[in-house]
């Protein structure tokens, strides 16, 4: 692309102002409900242990200091805002450049738009149902419908995630297409991400939104696990036309569990080939100290932007895309 087109939005100034409009609307949403807007650090001193997840990284030439510190830049703004819920915040929300040293494509840009907010007193369920208010707000969509993990793998693939053993998770695999990765895997959260990503997801969400609640206790990241049923973490996401959407926990705030969580990544990294992550200590502390009971939910404000002007690809809704920074 030329210096000459490239100086260029790449979302027109008519997409603009609709992309202002709608973040008018989501500070409205919040403000009548008296959740505090945060406006916290892209730095930080560390980053996420999830091997799926890749950051930035940047050198802090500090001329005070003699040493040259590695920060990040964040992934989500969740470790940052979980330190204020824990110093006494109460409800908030953020909206938050977010980075991710990944693919750029039709949905993805490696800097993005992330709201989100975390509601003191709520679980999963009361999370969702505020987040399907404000779909329907941005989006003008219907109201959600919500399904299990379970119940999803069931529909599609009359498989049960919760009980299959990885022998039946690389035939299935395979039997999909998938060959190739099935045949030397050793992670049943791996096949299981797979099949969900490749078959699953096109298939749900078409007409209205959807939500897929309760993972596996071995995808809970930053959730609890269920006390009625240990299989399953209380995490939900949500899908419509063709899109992930959001990420949302009934907020795990054991802070031993959670350094456990943190040290069982690091050696899933080490399996990998993947360097090993600091762990966030500050993040710790704030847990030791005492997160509210809390439910909270990430969402790509990007993502919904396309949805709510009928937009095919990402970079039509980005001031600037990366092809174009």
């Amino acid at each position: 692309m030329s210096h000459a087109v490239a100086w260029q939005p790449s979302a027109s100034l008519e997409v603009l102002k609709k992309r202002s409009f709608i973040l008018r609307q989501i500070r409205e949403f919040f403000f009548q409900r008296q959740v505090m807007e945060v406006d916290t650090q892209a730095l930080s001193a560390a980053t996420v242990t999830d091997q799926h997840l890749a950051g930035f990284a940047t050198r802090f030439n500090n001329p005070l200091s003699p040493q040259v510190q590695t920060l990040y830049l964040q992934t989500s703004p969740e470790y940052a805002m979980k330190r204020l819920l824990a110093a006494g915040s109460g409800c908030i929300y953020q909206l938050a450049k977010a980075f991710r040293n990944e693919e750029a494509g039709r949905h993805h840009n490696p800097e993005f738009t992330m709201l989100e907010w975390y509601r003191l007193g709520f679980d999963d369920h009361q999370l969702m149902a505020e987040l399907d208010q404000l779909m329907q707000l941005l989006v003008g969509c219907e109201a959600a419908d919500k399904m299990t993990y379970q119940q999803a793998f069931l529909q599609h693939l009359q498989c049960d995630p919760l009980t299959a053993d990885l022998m039946a998770l690389r035939q299935l695999a395979s039997a999909q297409g998938f060959e190739d990765i099935a045949a030397n895997e050793q992670d049943r959260d791996t096949l299981l991400q797979l099949l969900f990503s490749c078959v699953i997801e096109p298939l749900i969400g078409q007409q209205r939104p959807v939500f897929v609640y309760n993972f596996p206790a071995s995808q809970a990241a930053l959730a609890r696990i269920d006390e009625g049923d240990p299989r399953v973490a209380r995490r939900f996401e949500l899908y419509f036309g063709g899109l992930e959407l959001a990420n949302g926990f009934y907020e795990l705030s054991d802070p031993t569990e959670q350094r456990q969580r943190f040290e069982a990544d690091n050696a899933k990294r080490r399996l990998v080939g993947l360097a090993e992550q600091r762990l966030d200590e500050r993040f710790l502390a704030a847990l030791e100290h005492g997160l509210p009971e809390c439910a909270g939910v990430a969402v790509g404000i990007d993502r919904v932007i396309m949805l709510a002007l009928k937009a095919s690809r990402i970079d039509q809704v980005l001031p600037f895309a990366i092809d174009r920074a």
